[in-house]
C-alpha cells in the first residue's frame, strides 16, 4: 500500500496550495479567493445554500471572498507516488522468477 499525504488544491485552477499557511488569502497561481465556498469542505452544491453546515443565509457568489465561520480549507488524503517502496525486493523476486519460466 502506497504512503499517504494530505494536500489542498486550488478549485478554480488545481495548483496545490500550502495547507499550513492559513493567512494565505489568494492562490498563488490563479489568484482566486482561497476564503470562498468552492474551496471549503462543507461546499456539496446538491445540499440546502450549498452548504452542509447550517447557515443563516445562502451566500450568492461561491468564488467570492466571503466571512463564513463554517469555512475549513478542503484537503484530501492522496498516495505518495513519489514515496519510495517499502518491500520492492520482495515484490521484485516472485516476478524475477516467472519471467525465468
Amino acid at each position: 500500500m502506497l504512503p499517504k499525504h494530505t494536500v489542498s488544491r486550488c478549485a478554480a485552477c488545481g495548483a496545490v496550495l500550502p495547507i499550513a499557511n492559513s493567512s494565505l488569502e489568494q492562490c498563488p497561481n490563479c489568484r482566486a479567493a482561497i476564503h470562498a465556498c468552492r474551496q471549503c469542505t462543507h461546499f456539496e452544491p446538491g445540499r440546502r445554500f450549498e452548504c452542509a453546515q447550517p447557515i443563516p443565509e445562502k451566500i450568492a457568489d461561491k468564488n467570492a471572498p466571503n466571512e463564513c465561520a463554517a469555512f475549513s480549507l478542503r484537503a484530501r488524503r492522496l498516495a505518495r507516488l513519489d514515496a519510495p517502496e517499502r518491500h520492492p525486493a520482495r515484490v521484485r523476486q516472485p516476478l524475477q522468477e516467472v519471467a525465468r519460466q
